[in-house]
C-alpha cells in the first residue's frame, strides 16, 4: 500500500508560464475579473473617439502625408476577420479619372434616389452634400476578395456573408483612427457596385463596399450632419434594446419620405454612358476637372458671405461650379445657336415642314428669332452656325464645307465618318472662341432633330423607343407612335453596345450635324475653362457623348433647364445635373439655357457685391 507525504499533499507547486500566448492563470482571471481593463483613461478617450466620428462631406485640400495614410490603413488591416482570412483589400485612388468617374456615378445616383421620393423630400436631399469625392485629396475603396468558398473559411459556411462584416469592421477601425488624428473620412455609396466595381476593374468575386473620402475636414460637425439638416435623428438606446427575441407586436419601421406613386427607376448592371478609351478619338481630352484647391476656395468665398451658406439653392450649387471654372469675375457669355436639317424629317416626324429650319435660322441671323432675341436681352452674345442647312450658306452664318451624302438614319447613317470628325473639330474651335466671352449657352435648331435626339437618347443612355420619343413641338398620337417605330428600326439595324462604346459612331449613325458642331463646343468651351449651360434634349444628349469619353467635362456642365420630354429627364440623370429652370419650354433654340445663364450671372454678381464676414 502506497503512503501520501502529508506535506507532499499540501504543497503548491509553480505554474509553468507559457513564453508564448496568454500567460494568465486561472486563479488570476477569477481573483480580477476586470483585470483586462485599459484604464479609465483609455476607455474615457474610446467612448470620446466613438463620439466624436462624423461622415465627413467637405474637404480642405491639403494633402495627407503618406506616413499618416498608412496609419489608417493598419488600423484597418488590424481588424477582426471571420476566421482570420483578412478578406479585405485597400485601393488607394490617385488617378483623376477614375476619381472623376466616380463622382460622375456618385451625382446620378444622388438623382435617381431623389426621383423616388416626395416632392418635399426630394428637394431636402437635393439640398445636402453626400459625398466629397472630388474634393478629397484621398479615394479609398476597401474590396472585399470572396473566391475563398465560404465552406473553406472557419464561420463563413453557415453566415456567408461574414466576410463582407469583417471588412465593415475594417472600415469602422480605419474610420476612429482617422478621427484621432484630425483626419475626416467619408462612407459613399451612392454608386452601383457593379459599376464601381467594373470602373477599377475588379474580378469576379471581389466586391467593394463603396468608396471613401480621406482628407482633411472642412468642417467640424459637432453632432451628425443629417441630424444638423433635420433630415433624421438618432433613435433613442432603449428602443433598439430587445430581450430574448424580438417582440411579436413591435412596429414596423417607418418609411419616410417615399413618393407612392413614384416606381424607382429600373436599375442597370452597367454603366451604360461609359465608352472606350482611345486617346485618338476626336471627342478625346487631357481636360482635368478643377483640381481640390480651386472648388474648395470657391466654396470659402461663398461661405464668407453675409447670408447663410447655401442661402441661394441650387442656384449656389451651380455657382460654386463656375467660380471653380472660371473664377468669379464672369459678367457675360454667349449662345451658340447651331441649325441644320435631316433628312429624317421626310419621313413624318415632325408637325413642321422641313423648310421652317431655315426659316428661324434665317431669323436667327437676323436677330429675331426667339432664342437669338432671348440672349441678346441677356447681354449675351451670338453665335449662328450653319452645320447643314439645305440651300445657299446663310449670310453671316458660321457655315460648314459642303457635307457628303447623307441618310435618315433610319436606313443609313447620318452622316460619314470623316464629316462627323470635322464638325467636332470646328465645333471645338467654336467653343473655345465663345469661351472668351464667358458663359457658353448652348441652342439649335433642327425640324425633326427631336427624333434624332431620342435615338441618340436610347444608344447614350440606354433607353428604349417608346420612353425617348416625345411630342417634340407638337407631335400627335399617330406621330409619336410612327417616331418610335422609326427609332426601332434605326436601331434595329445597329450594334448598339459597341455603338455605346463609340460615341463618335453613335454621332455618325443616328446623330446629325447640329449633335455632332455640338459635342465639339461643349470639349472646346470646356477646354478654355469655361461653363457650358444646357437647353434641351438635343445639346444634353450631345453633351452625354461627350462625359462618355471625359468624364471630367462634366464638371463644367450646368443643367439649364428641364424641357418637357421625358428623354430628358433621363439623359440628365445619366449626366449627374439638376436642371436649374423648370418651366416646361418647348422653345428650343437657347431660350431655357439663356435664362438660366441670366439666373447664373445675377448669382456671381451677388457674390461679388454682398458683405463678407472676413
Amino acid at each position: 500500500m502506497t503512503q501520501t507525504n502529508p506535506d507532499t499533499t499540501a504543497r503548491t507547486w509553480k505554474r509553468p508560464v507559457p513564453v508564448i500566448g496568454d500567460t494568465t492563470s486561472a486563479a488570476e482571471r477569477d481573483e480580477a475579473v476586470d483585470g483586462w481593463s485599459l484604464g479609465s483613461s483609455v476607455q474615457d478617450a474610446l467612448h470620446q473617439v466613438i463620439g466624436a466620428r462624423r461622415d465627413i462631406r467637405r474637404f480642405r485640400p491639403d494633402e495627407v502625408p503618406e506616413e499618416l495614410l498608412r496609419t489608417v490603413i493598419e488600423a484597418g488591416h488590424a481588424g477582426p476577420s471571420v476566421g482570420q482570412s483578412q478578406p479585405w483589400r485597400f485601393l488607394v485612388i490617385r488617378d483623376r479619372r477614375t476619381r472623376e468617374r466616380a463622382a460622375l456615378m456618385a451625382d446620378r445616383e444622388r438623382l435617381r434616389q431623389a426621383a423616388v421620393l416626395t416632392p418635399e423630400r426630394a428637394a431636402r436631399l437635393l439640398d445636402l452634400q453626400l459625398e466629397g469625392i472630388r474634393e478629397a485629396p484621398v479615394g479609398l475603396v476597401v474590396a472585399c476578395d470572396r473566391r475563398t468558398p465560404a465552406s473553406g473559411v472557419l464561420g463563413r459556411n453557415t453566415f456567408h456573408d461574414a466576410d463582407l462584416w469583417s471588412c465593415a469592421c475594417a472600415i469602422e477601425n480605419m474610420w476612429l483612427t482617422a478621427r484621432t488624428q484630425g483626419l475626416g473620412m467619408g462612407w459613399v455609396t451612392l454608386m452601383r457596385p457593379t459599376e464601381l466595381a467594373g470602373l477599377l476593374g475588379l474580378p469576379d468575386g471581389v466586391e467593394t463596399l463603396g468608396w471613401l473620402c480621406l482628407g482633411w475636414p472642412d468642417e467640424r460637425p459637432p453632432y451628425p450632419g443629417l441630424e444638423r439638416k433635420a433630415w433624421s435623428k438618432r433613435l433613442p438606446l432603449d428602443e433598439v434594446i430587445l430581450t430574448d427575441r424580438w417582440p411579436a407586436d413591435a412596429p414596423q419601421p417607418p418609411v419616410s419620405g417615399l413618393a407612392g406613386s413614384a416606381p424607382a427607376l429600373p436599375a442597370r448592371d452597367e454603366d451604360v454612358s461609359v465608352a472606350t478609351v482611345d486617346p485618338s478619338s476626336p471627342l478625346w481630352s487631357e481636360l482635368a476637372a478643377p483640381d481640390q484647391r480651386r472648388m474648395v476656395r470657391a466654396r470659402d468665398r461663398a461661405d464668407d458671405l453675409l447670408t447663410p451658406p447655401g442661402s441661394l439653392g441650387k442656384l449656389d450649387q451651380a455657382l460654386d461650379r463656375v467660380v471653380a471654372v472660371s473664377g468669379e469675375e464672369v459678367t457675360g457669355g454667349t449662345l451658340v445657336l447651331v441649325g441644320a436639317d435631316h433628312p429624317l424629317a421626310a419621313l413624318g416626324v415632325s408637325a413642321f415642314d422641313a423648310s421652317v429650319t431655315r426659316e428661324v435660322m434665317t431669323a436667327a441671323v437676323a436677330g429675331r428669332a426667339v432664342g437669338v432675341v432671348a440672349a441678346r436681352t441677356a447681354g449675351l452674345e451670338t453665335l449662328i452656325v450653319d452645320a447643314g442647312v439645305t440651300g445657299d450658306p446663310l449670310v453671316d452664318a458660321r457655315a460648314h464645307r459642303p457635307l457628303d451624302a447623307r441618310g435618315d438614319v433610319v436606313s443609313a447613317p447620318a452622316l460619314s465618318r470623316a464629316d462627323t470628325e470635322r464638325l467636332i473639330g470646328d465645333g471645338r474651335t467654336l467653343g473655345a472662341e465663345a469661351a472668351q466671352a464667358g458663359l457658353v449657352c448652348l441652342g439649335e435648331v433642327g425640324v425633326g432633330n427631336t427624333t434624332v435626339a431620342a435615338a441618340l437618347a436610347c444608344v447614350l443612355a440606354g433607353l428604349t423607343p417608346d420612353e425617348a420619343v416625345g411630342i417634340g413641338a407638337g407631335s400627335d398620337a399617330a406621330m409619336l407612335a410612327r417616331k418610335a417605330d422609326l427609332v426601332g428600326a434605326a436601331l434595329a439595324r445597329l450594334d448598339v453596345a459597341a455603338l455605346r462604346r463609340d460615341p463618335v459612331e453613335a454621332l455618325r449613325q443616328v446623330g446629325g450635324p447640329e449633335f455632332a458642331v455640338l459635342a465639339g463646343v461643349i470639349l472646346g468651351a470646356a477646354e478654355a475653362s469655361s461653363v457650358v449651360v444646357l437647353d434641351g434634349l438635343a445639346t444634353s444628349v450631345a453633351a452625354l457623348a461627350v462625359v462618355a469619353v471625359n468624364p471630367a467635362v462634366q464638371s463644367h456642365l450646368v443643367a439649364g433647364q428641364a424641357s418637357r420630354e421625358f428623354a430628358h429627364g433621363r439623359v440628365l440623370l445619366d449626366l449627374g445635373l439638376e436642371p436649374l429652370l423648370t418651366l416646361r419650354l418647348r422653345a428650343g433654340e437657347g431660350v431655357g439655357a439663356v435664362m438660366a445663364a441670366q439666373a447664373i450671372l445675377t448669382g456671381l454678381a451677388v457674390r461679388r457685391l454682398t458683405g463678407r464676414t472676413r
